[in-house]
This record gives structure tokens, sequence and C-alpha cells, in this order.
């Protein structure tokens, strides 16, 4: 067991260094720091001069991969590769263009983030589960009918709508809690609920309509009609065979969602004035600050495979044939 984690660590390895190098190209050669520069400075008429001064104070100004002109190990470290790239292995992400250390901002930020994406995260995940079953359990009949149409109507219904919706109703209608903002203190509760339960049912359709498909699927095979001539009850047979042999597909799409508990809903963050790193990377954003946002490219895609990783591991727990 210890050599296969081993062996799944080492798979990640240039599969991270294939993202980086690819973020890098798409950051650097694609979009070059002179183009940089003239969003940065935001003249039309720049001046070389100035977009020469604006590289040399940011380190754009060395060559992308090797730099001739240095000497000994300087020539792949002093590079805007290995600056700017190479480094973020090591949780040197260097700093915004307001100046901000980008690793500290990061740090601060993941709380608010967290307590937003946790909740939404497992309550929606048990009551996804609850209502998939339901209506596998109901099926072919009129709860299972309506229930699928029901799904249907709200995945066809955008998140934003939920959110603009549950704000006017909620907040500035009923005034039950705060339209938007955040607290560090144990009343942070009442900035949280809103969210969480937007989140929770914006999602809600989808995931039901996706795990009682993976249920009905299970209900068809050939240990369950065995299960049922032991004379189990057909809630036993749900509840302890059907669900337990329908996870695997579930983790595998739990696994998309991992990443998002730390980077944030950028949408939610935005609209409910959440300081998280959601909301964080949609300010880089509009402020054009590519040290940011290429951050939390390369955090995103450092946690999906660590998502990847974990779900495997689930597999072993929910399949003992996967050990061997």
């Amino acid at each position: 067991m210890s050599a296969w984690f081993f062996r799944r660590c080492l798979y990640a390895i240039p599969i991270l260094i294939g993202v980086n190098l690819l973020t890098f190209v798409l950051f650097f050669v694609v979009n070059t720091p002179d183009d940089m520069a003239r969003m940065q400075l935001g003249v039309k008429r720049v001046t070389p001069e100035a977009i020469q001064k604006w590289k040399a104070e940011r380190g754009y100004d060395l060559p992308y991969f090797w730099n001739g002109d240095a000497q000994g190990h300087q020539v792949i470290s002093k590079t805007i590769f290995f600056q700017k790239s190479v480094r973020m292995f090591v949780g040197d992400f260097g700093r915004g263009e307001d100046g901000r250390d980008i690793l500290r901002e990061i740090s601060n930020r993941m709380g608010p983030s967290l307590a937003i994406a946790l909740p939404t995260f497992i309550l929606g995940l048990l009551v996804t589960i609850v209502c998939a079953l339901t209506l596998a359990f109901f099926r072919a009949t009129s709860l299972d009918f309506w229930g699928v149409v029901l799904c249907v109507g709200m995945m066809s219904i955008s998140a934003l709508f939920y959110i603009i919706g549950g704000q006017y109703l909620v907040s500035k209608t009923l005034r039950l809690v705060p339209i938007s903002g955040y607290s560090e203190t144990l009343d942070a509760w009442r900035f949280l609920v809103l969210p969480v339960v937007i989140g929770v049912i914006s999602g809600l359709g989808a995931s039901t309509r996706w795990y009682r498909t993976i249920f009905l699927e299970e209900v068809g095979k050939d240990y369950v009609r065995t299960a049922r001539a032991k004379g189990l009850p057909e809630t036993v047979v749900f509840y302890r065979h059907v669900l337990r042999n329908a996870m695997i597909p579930i983790l595998t799409g739990v696994v998309v969602v991992i990443p998002s508990l730390f980077m944030g809903s950028l949408l939610t963050e935005s609209f409910f004035g959440i300081p998280g790193l959601g909301s964080y990377t949609i300010d880089a954003i509009h402020a054009q600050d590519f040290a940011v946002v290429r951050s939390m490219v390369f955090i995103g895609s450092v946690l999906y495979i660590v998502g990847l990783i974990l779900t495997d591991l689930s597999y072993t727990l929910v399949d003992p044939r996967i050990r061997l």
C-alpha cells in the first residue's frame, strides 16, 4: 500500500511540472512582459523607457529560461522561469503589484474561504445523497417523476440567479441576515448562513440527478437481487449495499470540488463581500495583477493533483479489491 502511494506521488511530479511549464508559457510567452507593462501602466502611448523600468522593477527584464550573460548557477537562477515559476514549488510566490506578500495574503484569506466551502461541501453532499437515494428508493412513482422534473429545473437555472434572488428575498425583503460582509468573530455565522444555503441549493439539482442515475444502475446488479433473495429489507439493501457500492463514482465526482474548498468560490465571495481567495483572485484579474493570478493557478493545480491522490486512496476504503 505504501509503495503504491509513493508511486502515485511520483506520478504527480511530472504532471505538476508540465502544468507549471504550460502556465509559464501562457503568462510570459503568449502574453509577453511588454504586454503586461502596457496593460499595467494603462497609457496608450507608453514610452519604451517606461516599459523597461516597469520590467526591471519586477524582474521581467531577465531572459526566459537561460541567461547567457551570467556565470555558474546564475545562468538558470537569473531567469524569469526560475524566479517566477520554479520558486513556487517551495512556496515562494513573491509579491503582488500592490507590494503585499502573496503567501501571507493567501494564508489570511484561506479561513473565510474554508468557512463557506466546508459547510457547503459537507451539507451539500449529505443532502444530495439522501435526496438521490429517496428518489431511487421510490423509483417509477410520482415522487420520483416530479423529483426528477424539479432537479432538471434547478440545474437549468444559473447559480447567479440563486445568489441575487437569495440576497433580495432573505436579506433585503425579510432582513434575516446581512446582504454582504464578513466578521472575524463568532458573529460570522450571520454572514455565512445565506452563502452556504445558496451554495447547497444551487448544486442540488445536478448532483441529485447524477447520483440517482448511479444508484439506479446499482439496483439492477446481481448482488442486489441476492440481498433481496436473502430476505433483507429494502432499506437495508439501499443504505448498506447500494450506497457503499455506488461510492466510487461519487468519490470521483467529489474530487472536482476539493480545489474549490481552498480556492474559494469566485461568484459567492464576490457577491457576498467575503474576503476569501475567490474574491482575491477576482480582484487580481480586475487589477491585472499577473503575479497573484499565476500563483492561484499554480495552487489550484497542486490541490487538484492532491485531490486525485486522495480519491485513489479513498477507493481502497470502499472497495477492498483495489487493495490487491
